[in-house]
Order: structure tokens, then sequence, then C-alpha cells
């Protein structure tokens, strides 16, 4: 069993967040489970109802560095990554690293860059750390990308390839606050800014890091994999999807769920993490033979719900 302050830590996690995020305990769940699994997220909404807001707020909460890139057409990989530069003093050439080089980096409106900018992400995604000049550059830990896209706006972007695609944890939507949140966040529009600035650390990166490990200690059930498995057979089979998940989809499921679990405070996983974690995290791998790649409709996430739905839970 975690330690019970492990939980006491995620609490307070949660309850910082909730400082700056008003009436969105799911999203902030979503958030936090993305984080301790090592994992990434993508963002897809309309502007102005809090994406750069979770990005920021998570980043205070767990006092780390933290870097917003706006993506644009012109945006070139050495922008993101870094550059190798000749340094006359020590006649010698140095890397200077780019915004990459952060615990939680905010790729802001990334679909507006172009495929090649786009891709320089993948490496870092996946193995944590970049390759310049035939070096290795490891990137900070814990490191944690966020992604925004505005799904209205088509006019000069570029959709994500499935490849980027399959290295975000979860895609999820924030969605407008209900009325009494949105009341309050007008009426506290005045200090908005400052909000932010003035949250205070409720955790270390020492502590993610420790509970990150704690995540691969969670108990996962072997009817519990076969529930997962199930789940991506049927996205390969399924008359509406032309291209199911990938192994990799299953195994970010997998560990998804593991840290739901300790975010709800358990130390092991029952069918309602994987249930609930298989629409955030699959709908946005699939491609449906009617839309086509991932456009930013609710196709993927209909058919998600009716495969869901449709396979019976482990008792």
């Amino acid at each position: 069993m975690p330690e019970i302050n492990a939980f006491q830590k995620i609490k307070s996690l949660k309850e910082n967040l909730g400082k700056v995020i008003r009436g969105k305990p799911g999203i902030i769940d979503l958030a936090i489970t993305a984080l301790l699994s090592r994992g990434h997220l993508l963002i897809e909404d309309v502007p102005g109802v809090g994406k750069t807001t979770l990005a920021h707020g998570l980043a205070k909460s767990i006092n780390c560095s933290f870097q917003r890139i706006q993506f644009t057409s012109d945006l070139l990989p050495s922008d993101v990554i870094g550059v190798t530069v000749y340094n006359q003093a020590l006649h010698s050439f140095e890397f200077r690293e780019g915004p990459l080089f952060a615990n939680i980096v905010l790729a802001d409106e990334i679909n507006r860059a172009t495929p090649k900018t786009q891709s320089a992400l993948l490496e870092a995604m996946n193995d944590r750390q970049v390759s310049v000049e035939k070096t290795t550059y490891r990137l900070p830990r814990p490191f944690m990308l966020l992604a925004t896209q505005n799904p209205l706006e088509f006019s000069g972007t570029f959709p994500l390839p499935e490849s980027q695609l399959d290295r975000f944890t979860m895609c999820i939507k924030m969605g407008y606050p209900d009325e009494s949140h949105e009341r309050e966040i007008i009426t506290r529009s005045a200090s908005a800014s400052s909000s932010i600035e003035a949250l205070s650390p409720a955790l270390t990166t020492d502590d993610v890091e420790r509970l990150q490990a704690l995540v691969d200690k969670v108990k996962v059930d072997e009817d519990l994999v076969g529930y997962i498995m199930a789940i991506a057979k049927a996205t390969r089979n399924h008359r509406s999807i032309r291209l199911g998940v990938s192994p990799r989809a299953t195994m970010t499921l997998y560990k998804a769920a593991q840290a739901r679990a300790l975010v709800s405070g358990r130390d092991y996983c029952i069918p309602d993490d994987i249930k609930a974690l298989s629409v955030p995290v699959f709908a946005h791998r699939i491609i449906t033979a009617e839309h086509g790649a991932f456009d930013g409709t609710e196709a993927s996430t209909a058919v998600m719900d009716e495969i869901v739905s449709g396979i019976a839970v482990p008792i």
C-alpha cells in the first residue's frame, strides 16, 4: 500500500489546481493522471476556456520550469529544440538549449506548425531526449508536453499525423464552465493574471518522480489486462474504423489506469479506471471510415463510446 502521504500530496495538487481551474475537477484529475503516468496531453477546444491556464497552473503547482511555445507556420525545429553555435571565446561549438528543455512545455496551437517542426517533438515525447549534430541531450525530469489546438480553425493548419497523435497519452476537451463558475470567473477577471503568479507550489519535482514510481507498483489484475485488450481488438475490427489503436495505445491505457487508481486513492486498478480512460486515451488514435484522419469531429468519440458500452466489464 502506498504511503498515505502520497495520497495527501495528490489531494494537495488537486486542490491547488482547483484554485485556477474552476469547476473542472474531472479535467484536473485527467491532467494529473497524464503527469503521473509520464505521459503527454493534447487539449482540443475553442479559445478562452483555460487550456493555457491548466498548463501554467500545473507547472506552478509542482514548482518546476515552464515554457510556452507559440506554434506558427514559420517556426523551425531549431526554434523548439535548440541550435549549435560557434563560441569564439572557446573556439568550439556549443549547444544552446531551446524552450523544449523545461519540465512542463506548452505547445500552443501545435497544428499551426509545419509537419517538419511537429516531428521535432517525436523523440522528446517518446524518449525524453533530443538529438542534435549526432549528440543526444537528455530533457529535464519530469517532462510533460501539453499541446493545444483549435478544432474550428482549419485555414493555415497542418493536422497532426497518426504517429504524433499516438504519442499523446490523452486528448481532452476543457468544455465551457457552468453558469455559477463562469460568473465567478467574470467577477475575478481583474486578478486573473495574478492568480497564477500567486499560486504556491503544492509539490516538488522530486515528489512527482516519487509518485510516478508508485504508479508503476499499482496492481492490475489479469482480467483487467484482458479488458484492455478486448477494447483494443474491437477498435481494430469495428466496421466504422479504418485504423484501430496500436500496441503503444494499449500500454498507454494500462499505465494511465494505474495512475488514475493512485489519483483516486487506491493501490490497485478497478474496471472503472479502464472504462473511464478508454475514450480519452483511444479516441484520438483511431481513424474512422467516415471522417478519415483526426479532424476534430465527434465521430471517433462516438464510436469509442459504442465500443466501450458493448464490451462486458470484468466482475
